[in-house]
């Protein structure tokens, strides 16, 4: 089986985190700057097989569309143009950022550790892919 990419997309970062083969766990991957993330894709799956990018929609809490919304359909149009035959799936990533930071205080990070934004945006990508494989 090939993987399952999760993507929090971010204006300066991207989050990244992928599925084991068998699509049972769920791991960080690493954080790219979003400039850098479509040679980074290129690199990853020129070694990897993946069948599907996640990534993640922001929405705000009456579901409409945020500031971020139309950062990430133009992520999906790039996405969908250098990569045609992996699909491409939104998710709802409300709270996924709230989440990663609650993450780190309870596994105990430090509070120096805790403003790497970078970690948190990896961190959201990998609850966002979590969520998914849970509700599959």
């Amino acid at each position: 089986m090939a993987r399952i990419l999760a993507i929090d997309y971010g204006k300066k970062r991207t989050g990244l985190a992928v599925t084991d083969p068998l699509q049972l766990i769920a791991s960080g991957l690493t954080t790219v700057a979003t400039h850098d993330l479509i040679p980074y894709l290129k690199k990853y799956l020129a070694q990897e097989a993946v069948e599907l990018f996640l990534i993640g929609e922001p929405k705000n809490l009456d579901g409409g569309a945020t500031h971020a919304t139309p950062l990430v359909v133009e992520c999906i149009r790039i996405l969908e143009k250098n990569f045609p035959q992996v699909p491409v799936k939104k998710v709802d990533e409300r709270f996924t950022s709230k989440m990663a930071f609650q993450t780190m205080i309870d596994s105990g990070l430090k509070k120096k550790d805790r403003q790497n934004k970078g970690l948190v945006d990896e961190i959201s990508a990998t609850i966002i892919l979590q969520e998914y494989l849970q509700n599959k």
